[in-house]
């Protein structure tokens, strides 16, 4: 199968500050992507610069359409966007007010004849089951339904590549989880390409077939959502897919062996998954250690080493944000998560210690 958008090197560049800097990323066709960071990194810029909103400042888009001759996108060819055949919905949908369903999803298709108008607009109407809206303003429908017609009146110029901004953010939170499945099976069915950028991790897990993560206008780690969340290649991919608590460490070397100190208790280098990544461990003394709730225990062998700093419930059971007890060491730590069916008091102290089991470090920067 072959790539349906590549993505090479692309940087922009506004106001001399750079945005995007050495963007890399492929899709096949019929491949959902999610494209996730913190704000401020860089999605929806890479977003409009794909579609033709901004213009890039160095590397190549091509777009490879089945039954098209390839667009190659470059500084010297810096095609317009209405040249791209990509479809893009915004966050608002950006529905004409004044123009009914029928019409908003026609206003892109204009150069067709009447006839062909109809006859692919009754296509979506049915495929996005908005018949009975046909007539409708965009006042008179609810969310999802905006965001059909939005879709319908994106995917009416048969695009190449559809690009999302934010999708599913003005969905109530009931909704979204069913509607997203509903989009996802509908882009299937079509074989459709499609980028999307979102806050929130739980929708690419839903939505995507992959995962993007940006941070400072760069993109870090791209693969299949649980790939990536099992195996994230730094310690921002970690800390923004909040897949557990920092654990400050202290590397030490004792008889050709690496000992890692923290305020719990010492970890063995066997126990580091990615100790084969790290170089020099032992001359780069400060470390993060990537703790999930799970991979804590209470200790009866231990001194109490932390104190309770808050108290929530879950569906599994309290969740605590721990303090360590010594917070003037270089190795103390604060909001440690832990899961307990154990109901403790706010300020009490605990002593925990981690389970036998794998984890990932980071160098501390």
């Amino acid at each position: 199968m072959n790539e349906l958008i590549k993505i090479d090197n692309v940087a922009v560049k506004l106001q001399n500050k750079s945005i995007l800097s050495g963007v890399e990323l492929s899709l096949k066709r019929g491949e959902i992507l999610g494209l996730v960071g913190p704000s401020g990194c860089g999605k929806t810029t890479l977003l409009n610069t794909l579609a033709g909103f901004i213009e890039q400042s160095d590397g190549e888009i091509t777009i490879s359409a089945v039954d098209k001759s390839p667009l190659h996108i470059s500084l010297k060819n810096m095609l317009p966007a209405e040249a791209r055949n990509i479809g893009m919905i915004f966050q608002d949908y950006a529905l004409f007010p004044h123009l009914s369903v029928t019409e908003n999803i026609c206003f892109g298709i204009k150069k067709l004849s009447k006839t062909a108008q109809q006859q692919r607009c009754q296509e979506l109407l049915d495929l996005l089951e908005l018949s009975e809206y046909a007539t409708r303003f965009p006042h008179q429908l609810s969310g999802g339904q905006q965001q059909r017609v939005a879709i319908a009146r994106a995917l009416a110029p048969q695009p190449s590549l559809l690009l999302l901004d934010e999708p599913f953010s003005n969905i109530d939170a009931r909704l979204r989880n069913e509607l997203m499945i509903e989009i996802r099976q509908l882009l299937k069915r079509l074989d459709m390409t499609a980028i999307f950028v979102t806050h929130n991790k739980d929708e690419v897990f839903t939505f995507a077939d992959k995962i993007a993560v940006m941070h400072q206008g760069q993109v870090l780690q791209v693969g299949a959502p649980a790939k990536v969340c099992q195996q994230p290649s730094s310690w921002q991919v970690a800390d923004f897919l909040q897949l557990g608590s920092w654990l400050p460490v202290k590397a030490q070397s004792s008889q050709e062996l690496i000992q890692l100190n923290s305020a719990i208790g010492n970890i063995a280098e066997t126990a580091i998954s990615n100790i084969s990544g790290l170089l020099s461990i032992a001359n780069h003394a400060n470390y993060q250690l990537l703790v999930k709730p799970n991979d804590i225990k209470l200790s009866t062998s231990q001194a109490n080493n932390v104190v309770i700093e808050h108290i929530g419930v879950t569906e599994q059971g309290y969740h605590y944000l721990l303090n360590s007890i010594e917070q003037s060491s270089p190795l103390a730590f604060t909001q440690l998560s832990f899961y307990s069916e154990q109901l403790f008091s706010l300020g009490q102290a605990l002593a925990i210690e981690l389970h036998d089991g794998q984890f990932l470090l980071y160098p501390t920067e």
